[in-house]
């Protein structure tokens, strides 16, 4: 159902480099950019993570109660994300592991501090 999201940035060559780096872990790749902004996917016509520089050239902040959450193939993939997103410099919002018999995620913000998640949904 969902297309794509957008997160804002303050820092565009920062975030692509973050982002370059965290969603290789996930086997995303660019899949298009402009001057302003930057997808990535697993194929064109799928779902993206994109940054932004905002339309209104105002600063970007992080939402408070927004969050993007990223969907992994197994809780070593949660594991090996997070870990590459705090290595990266992201911020933890809560490490990975069970949140609930069914549910494994690890939380944390980027380096413009907006939130995100990888999860695993299953035993």
């Amino acid at each position: 159902m969902i297309g794509y999201v957008t997160l804002g940035t303050n820092d565009f060559n920062r975030a692509a480099a973050f982002y370059d780096a965290l969603l290789a872990e996930l086997k995303a790749v660019r899949t298009m950019e402009g001057d302003t902004f930057i997808a990535w996917g697993n194929s064109p016509e799928g779902a993206s993570v994109c940054i932004i520089k905002p339309f209104n050239g105002q600063p970007a902040t992080g939402g408070n109660g927004t969050m993007v959450a990223i969907a992994a193939d197994s809780k070593a993939t949660v594991d090996r994300v997070y870990k590459k997103a705090i290595e990266l410099g992201a911020t933890c919002e809560g490490p990975a592991g069970p949140r609930s018999e069914t549910y494994y995620a690890g939380y944390f913000r980027d380096l413009d501090g907006n939130k995100l998640n990888v999860f695993y949904m299953g035993a």
